[in-house]
C-alpha cells in the first residue's frame, strides 16, 4: 500500500473507531438519567446531570496536561487507553454503585481530553495541507454515524417504556460496553507513520535528545508539549479561533441536551413527544454526516477556502434559531416534569422541529470540519497542543452552557448563541485570510486547503 493509501486507511479506521465508541457512549448518555430514575437499588444516589457536570469540568482541566500524556504514551496507545476508560464508564451501569459512577465520571473526563488530543495528532500526522480538509470531513462524517445508530436504538427499543427492568438494563449496557470495546480494539489497526513527530518535538529537541527513547526523553517531550500548549494559547490565531471554538461548545450543549429537552417538554406533540427526542437526534446526525461528506470529500473542488463553508454554517444556524424561536415555547428548556402547554408564535410543528434538528447538525458540521482543517493546517508541527486548546475552550463553554440552560428561557439561550456565533464567524474569517496570505507567499494554491 502506498504512503497516501496508508494515511487514508488510518483516517478511515480512526473515524470508524470513534463511531463505535461514541455510538455506545452517546446511547449511554441519552438513557442514563432515565435508567437512574428507574433504579430499584435504594443504595444508588447518582445523578446523570451531576455526572455530566463532572465530566465537562474534568475534561476542561485535563486538556492542560493531555498533550504531555500523549507525548509520553504516543497517540495510538493514548486512544486505546482512553477507549478502555470509556468502556468502563458504560460498564458501571451493569451493576450501578454511586462511588463507581462518580469515579468513572472523573476518569472519563481525563480520558476524553487525552482521546481528543490524540485524535487531532493522529489526524494531522496522516494529512498534509492538500488532504487535511478531505480527511477532516471523512473523520467527522464517520464519527457522526454514532448519532444515527444511537438514536435509532432509543427511538425503537425504548418507545413507550415507562419502566426499565434490571434485566433490560444489564442487557443494554453489556451490549454497549462490547460496542465500545470493539471501537477501542480497532485503534490497533492504525499504522504508524515512520516520519511522524511525537507531540512536543521540534528539530532542536531532536538534535539534543537524538534517538533515545528513555524515560528522560519522554519526560522532556512531555514538558515541551506542556510549554507549547501555554505558548500557543496566547498566539493571535489561537485567541481568534477560540471565539469560534467557544461557539461550537455552546451549540454542542444546545443540540445534544437543551433542544431535545425542549421537544420532550412540548405537550402539544402528544404521545410522541418522548420518542421525538430520538428522532431529533437522528436528523441532527443526518445533517452532521451530510455536511462532513460534502465539505470534506468535495473540499478539493473549492477554490475559495474555508470561509464560504463557515458562512453557510452560520446562516444555516441563524435560520434554525429563528424557526426554533417561533416553534418552541419559551419556557420549554426549564419546563417541569409535566411539560408545558404554552405556545410560541405558531402552533408547535413536529416537521419544523425535525427540520431545525437537521439544520443544527448541518451547521455544526460546517464549523467543526473547518476548525479541524485549519488547526491541522496552521499547527501541523504542534497538533497535540493545538487540539488540546481547542477541546479545552469547547468543553469549558459547553459546561457553562449546560449550567445556564437550567435557568435561562429559550429566547436568551438563542440570543447568546447568535451573538457568539456572529463574532466567532468574523474571527474565523480573520484567521483564514491570514492563512491564505501565508499560502500565497509560499506560492501554493489556495484551493488546496
Amino acid at each position: 500500500m502506498s504512503s497516501e493509501g496508508k494515511k487514508l486507511f488510518n483516517i478511515i479506521i480512526l473515524g470508524v473507531s470513534f463511531m463505535f465508541i461514541f455510538t455506545a457512549f452517546q446511547s449511554c448518555g441519552n438513557i442514563a438519567q432515565t435508567v437512574i430514575t428507574n433504579l430499584n437499588n435504594t443504595d444508588f444516589h447518582g445523578s446523570g446531570y451531576t455526572s455530566m457536570s463532572i465530566i465537562y469540568g474534568v475534561l476542561s482541566a485535563s486538556n492542560l496536561i493531555s498533550p504531555s500524556l500523549v507525548a509520553i504514551v504516543g497517540p495510538q496507545f493514548s486512544m486505546v487507553i482512553s477507549g478502555v476508560f470509556y468502556s468502563l464508564y458504560i460498564a458501571v451501569f451493569i451493576q450501578p454503585a454511586t462511588w463507581a459512577f462518580y469515579t468513572a465520571s472523573v476518569l472519563i473526563g481525563i480520558a476524553a481530553a487525552v482521546l481528543w488530543t490524540a485524535q487531532g495528532n493522529c489526524l494531522t500526522e496522516n494529512s498534509d495541507e492538500n488532504t487535511i480538509g478531505r480527511n477532516s470531513g471523512i473523520f467527522w462524517a464517520l464519527l457522526q454515524f454514532s448519532l444515527i445508530f444511537g438514536n435509532l436504538y432509543i427511538y425503537f427499543a425504548w418507545q413507550g417504556k415507562t419502566h426499565i427492568s434490571e434485566s433490560d438494563r444489564r442487557t443494554v449496557f453489556i451490549a454497549l460496553t462490547v460496542i465500545s470495546l470493539v471501537g477501542t480494539v480497532l485503534f490497533f489497526l492504525i499504522r504508524k507513520q515512520e516520519d511522524a513527530k511525537a507531540p512536543g518535538d521540534d528539530d532542536s529537541t531532536n538534535e539534543i535528545l537524538g534517538e533515545s527513547s528513555s524515560a528522560r526523553n519522554k519526560m522532556m517531550r512531555a514538558v515541551a508539549a506542556f510549554k507549547k500548549s501555554i505558548t500557543l494559547s496566547f498566539t493571535k490565531e489561537m485567541l481568534l479561533l477560540s471565539v469560534t471554538t467557544a461557539y461550537t461548545g455552546l451549540v454542542l450543549t444546545f443540540f445534544s441536551g437543551v433542544y431535545g429537552t425542549c421537544i420532550g417538554a412540548v405537550n402539544r406533540f402528544g404521545s410522541e413527544e418522548k420518542s421525538l427526542i430520538g428522532l431529533s437526534g437522528i436528523f441532527i446526525g443526518v445533517g452532521e454526516i451530510l455536511g462532513g461528506g460534502i465539505f470534506g470529500l468535495l473540499s478539493k473542488k473549492s477554490r475559495s477556502g474555508r470561509n464560504p463553508v463557515v458562512m453557510l454554517g452560520i446562516l444555516v444556524h441563524f435560520i434554525a434559531f429563528y424557526l426554533i424561536f417561533f416553534n418552541m415555547p419559551n419556557d420549554a428548556p426549564i419546563a417541569p416534569m409535566e411539560g408545558t402547554d404554552q405556545v410560541a408564535y405558531m402552533i408547535p410543528s413536529k416537521e419544523v422541529a425535525m427540520l431545525c434538528s437537521f439544520l443544527l447538525g448541518l451547521g455544526d458540521s460546517c464549523f467543526n470540519t473547518q476548525l479541524l482543517s485549519i488547526l491541522g493546517f496552521l499547527y501541523s508541527e504542534d497538533s497535540a497542543p493545538a487540539f488540546a486548546i481547542f477541546k479545552f475552550v469547547q468543553s469549558i463553554c459547553a459546561a457553562v452552557a449546560y449550567f445556564y440552560s437550567n435557568y435561562f428561557l429559550l429566547q436568551w439561550q438563542l440570543l447568546i448563541m447568535v451573538i457568539v456565533g456572529f463574532f466567532g464567524t468574523i474571527t474565523f474569517f480573520t484567521v483564514e485570510w491570514g492563512a491564505a496570505a501565508a499560502l500565497a507567499a509560499r506560492g501554493s494554491d489556495y484551493s488546496s486547503i
